[in-house]
């Protein structure tokens, strides 16, 4: 059952076999609150995804994106520098456009061993977290 209430998800393709198990997460997640999943982009890596976003926001029947992805501790600052530039993006866009972006990025600085046991609880809350926002 759906609300009409449309959702899409921009996924970093870099860590794809276990971004594989967010996707699946939040497209069950969405399922279970009425939400449906349309677009699905993929994009190499992180400093992808807020063009990817503005691009699916811009589009009338997107309610709302779900960002997924990992961003891994590396031997630089790199991965922090370029977290907090995702991030921000992301979060102008949401306030730009007046419609909800889930962040569903593990990291920055996260080492491989933390990467399992978050995926699936990473997807679900961004999920869970534009529909609140849309609901409300």
């Amino acid at each position: 059952m759906s609300d009409g209430l449309n959702i899409s998800l921009v996924v970093g393709s870099f860590h794809r076999t276990s971004c594989e198990i967010m996707v699946k997460k939040a497209w069950s997640t969405a399922r279970a609150l009425g939400l449906e999943v349309g677009d699905e982009v993929w994009v190499p890596g992180s400093m992808e995804k807020p063009l990817a976003t503005k691009r699916l926001l811009e589009r009338s029947g997107v309610d709302a994106v779900v960002v997924l992805g990992i961003i891994e501790q590396g031997e630089t600052a790199h991965g922090r520098v370029m977290g907090q530039a995702v991030i921000h993006a992301l979060i102008d866009l949401q306030l730009a456009t007046n419609k909800p972006v889930g962040i569903g990025i593990l990291g920055p600085e996260i080492l491989p061993e933390q990467v399992p046991p978050r995926l699936e609880p990473y997807a679900e809350a961004a999920v869970q977290a534009v529909h609140t926002m849309l609901v409300s």
